[in-house]
């Protein structure tokens, strides 16, 4: 009787054994599979929003943050700017995301992947997918320049559309919106390179 005992002991023990084993198991699995599914969506998060501090060129002192969000197509920049000389300024996506020099100028030109003449955004003649335009700072030189556009994208896979490797620039003087190649917007005065 006693060895009877033992034996339904022992196949308990095991049943309960094997049965917490299952249990951890499928803890780890559901904790790796939550882990997984929050990785990415903190991977969709971040590719839809992207904030970049503007550096100061030309001797300027113009600096600030600039923000790109892409809700459901539609991708908007929202720039906050300081150290401006109070009055209207161009802002132009140029096409390589390289602020290393002084001048802002390895940046090359305005980004226009589309190979249009420059010109005031959605002009009918044309214009640069990089022609974001005018904005004004106030009489203590700061400015926000908001725009929103569904021809941009954040890392998608169109290159017409995807803003990644390329820079933001301010420029001291006005867009004329008519001066080839560039609206004849004078000094770079200060950027920042859109890498993802």
């Amino acid at each position: 009787m006693k060895k009877i005992i033992k034996f339904e002991l022992a196949a308990i023990a095991l049943v309960v054994m094997f049965s917490c084993k299952e249990a951890k198991k499928e803890a780890t699995d559901a904790a790796s599979e939550v882990e997984a599914v929050t990785e990415e969506v903190i991977e969709e998060v971040m590719a839809e929003r992207i904030t970049f501090m503007m550096e100061p060129k030309s001797d300027s002192y113009v600096k600030g943050e600039v923000t790109f969000t892409d809700d459901d197509g539609t991708v908007t920049m929202s720039a906050m700017l300081t150290g401006l000389t109070p009055g209207e300024h161009a802002i132009h996506i140029h096409q390589t995301a390289d602020c290393s020099s002084d001048d802002g100028k390895s940046t090359g030109g305005h980004w226009n992947p589309t190979n249009e003449p420059h010109g005031k955004w959605e002009a009918a003649e044309g214009y640069h997918k990089g022609d974001i335009g005018n904005f004004t700072a106030d009489a203590k030189g700061n400015a926000t320049v908001p725009f929103s556009t569904d021809q941009w994208c954040i890392g998608c896979d169109d290159e017409n559309k995807n803003i990644v490797g390329k820079a933001v620039i301010v420029h001291q003087g006005v867009d004329d919106f008519t001066s080839q190649p560039s609206g004849a917007a004078g000094a770079r005065v200060s950027c920042t390179g859109i890498i993802q």
